[in-house]
């Protein structure tokens, strides 16, 4: 039987901790326009942008030009801790993931008068099969997710 795994990653940003945490919770809609290389497609299929218990479907690239579609949930909303933990419904990942949870968290830093961010990312996933690899084209997908963002949020001082 597998076991449940967990992998992170983390990236420093230079935009807003509350900006970019903001995307996450209630602001999705705005990722295909503002990350068209990574974000193909996003849309609610049940509830709203950011309630836990809402269902949305991505479709993205996760390596190179090859796009995938996956079904997510909201599964926790902590906006003391500014994280959002979203687990996986349907979709490519379940072919060959038995469960896959991702986690965002951001937190915000100020060192020397400069301010920038920390996004770590956690994925909690258990195999299907022993065969499956470790999901780190996904992990890589999230680093490069997060430097879109972060690009467009300080490239494009407003956020409509």
């Amino acid at each position: 039987m597998a076991q449940i795994a967990k992998m992170e990653v983390q990236a420093e940003i230079k935009a807003s901790a509350d900006k970019f945490y903001e995307i996450f919770l209630s602001k999705g809609y705005l990722l295909p326009k503002m990350c068209p290389n990574v974000i193909k497609d996003l849309q609610v299929i049940q509830g709203d942008w950011g309630s836990v218990g809402s269902v949305k479907q991505w479709t993205y690239f996760a390596a190179g030009n090859v796009s995938e579609v996956s079904r997510e949930t909201i599964e926790a909303i902590d906006e003391k801790n500014k994280s959002v933990t979203f687990r996986t419904v349907g979709g490519q990942l379940t072919k060959y993931y038995k469960s896959f949870k991702a986690t965002v968290q951001v937190t915000p830093k100020v060192s020397g008068g400069c301010s920038s961010s920390s996004v770590k990312w956690t994925v909690e996933y258990e195999k299907l099969t022993e065969g499956v690899p470790v999901p780190q084209k996904y992990m890589d997908f999230l680093v490069l997710l997060t430097n879109s963002i972060d690009a467009h949020l300080l490239n494009n001082k407003l956020i409509n």
